[in-house]
């Protein structure tokens, strides 16, 4: 079935399809419509789920990891300053290897205050034991919920969908909606070997002596170095049964190109538009659209980059003294490796401000002028 829907209702219908039996969440712009659906789902029977209405963010993390405990598919969405609230439960639900899938809609973080476009708010959790995935499309969207879920039972890890504030959660796009029948078969369901019971008695996140809490932390790093494989052979799975390939990166015209931009989200599909123009033009630019950062791809991202002359990672966030979080991720993967090319960094697009071709045109144009980076952060589109 074809449906025209919003990036938000992608994230409602991706809950649905994966059978999430317990959604918990606290309404925020621009997340908001995604759990009004899921509430009238719950409510006319689409979904045969709980839903649970909390006061506050930080309430509707506690509650799905409650509910995940209990042996239940929980799923929560929220942005911004709401997953700033929901910090410290983060904690408790990547650290107590509770699978619960969040859609998280980017937004920049206050002050001043935003309801726009950047990723400082998720790039803010990347310490705390969530794999993320970053989408581009409303079909990647509901495609990726139904994935997370999959790598994030099969590993008992977290897992956060992240999709650009209004320039998808609110943007209406035609999205092939899987068929239940066939989902249910890819996502069998969720049955943990352990949880809450009062048949078989356990203890869930109790007092931690140093004799054993460092092994708890190299299991769950242990099992997160498993994702990349997980995702790439689920992601082919997947492509068997709907025809849509799901993966850690996606290449643009990388083969033969001499020159790559790296980017995430909404921008990589602008990339795109920008790298046919390019090439018009004589330039055989690529695009590198980095699809999954926690795990971070290292090795997919160093067989593209040691191909080519040159490479501009765009980012939409800043970590404020050290530049791009992406760039210093891109710039850590290819450290020490033989082959590899210039790194360049580029912010542009925060608080929602449009990242365009012309942007991508701009970013080409300094870095062909250069040998090396010799600034760590480059601002573009900044009005001085």
């Amino acid at each position: 079935m074809k449906k025209v829907m919003m990036g938000n209702h992608a994230l409602s219908y991706g809950a649905m399809l994966a059978r999430a039996q317990v959604v918990s969440a606290y309404p925020i712009t621009p997340q908001t419509q995604v759990v009004e659906l899921l509430s009238e789902m719950c409510a006319d029977g689409t979904l045969e789920a709980q839903f649970i209405k909390v006061e506050s963010e930080h309430s509707a993390m506690a509650s799905c990891i409650g509910a995940s405990v209990a042996g239940a598919r929980a799923f929560t969405a929220t942005s911004s300053q709401g997953l700033a609230l929901m910090h410290e439960m983060l904690h408790w639900a990547g650290g107590g290897r509770h699978p619960i899938v969040m859609g998280e809609v980017n937004r920049a973080m206050a002050p001043g205050w935003s309801i726009w476009t950047d990723q400082n708010d998720s790039l803010s959790q990347r310490d705390t034991g969530w794999m993320q995935f970053y989408c581009s499309s409303n079909q990647e969207v509901v495609d990726t919920v139904i994935q997370a879920f999959k790598v994030a039972e099969t590993l008992m890890i977290p897992a956060m969908v992240i999709l650009d504030a209004f320039a998808l959660s609110h943007t209406y796009e035609v999205v092939d909606v899987p068929e239940q029948a066939l989902v249910d078969k890819y996502l069998p369901p969720f049955k943990p070997a352990i949880r809450l019971n009062p048949a078989d008695p356990r203890a869930f996140g109790g007092l931690t002596g140093s004799e054993h809490y460092m092994e708890l932390r190299y299991k769950l790093e242990k099992d997160m170095e498993k994702a990349p494989a997980l995702i790439e052979e689920t992601g082919r799975e997947y492509e068997k049964l709907f025809g849509r390939r799901l993966g850690l990166i996606d290449a643009y015209r990388c083969d033969d190109a001499d020159f790559v931009f790296v980017t995430s989200g909404t921008a990589g599909y602008t990339a795109r538009v920008a790298v046919d123009e390019l090439r018009a033009s004589g330039v055989k630019a690529g695009n590198l659209r980095i699809k999954v950062f926690r795990p971070f791809p290292y090795r997919q991202v160093r067989e593209v980059l040691g191909r080519v002359k040159k490479a501009a990672v765009l980012d939409r966030n800043c970590s404020y003294g050290a530049g791009g979080i992406f760039y210093q991720e891109v710039k850590s993967a290819v450290y020490s490796s033989p082959g590899m090319p210039p790194i360049f960094g580029y912010i542009a697009g925060l608080g929602g401000r449009d990242i365009m071709t012309d942007s991508f045109k701009e970013i080409a144009a300094h870095a062909a002028s250069r040998d090396r980076a010799d600034e760590e952060i480059v601002w573009i589109g900044v009005k001085k």
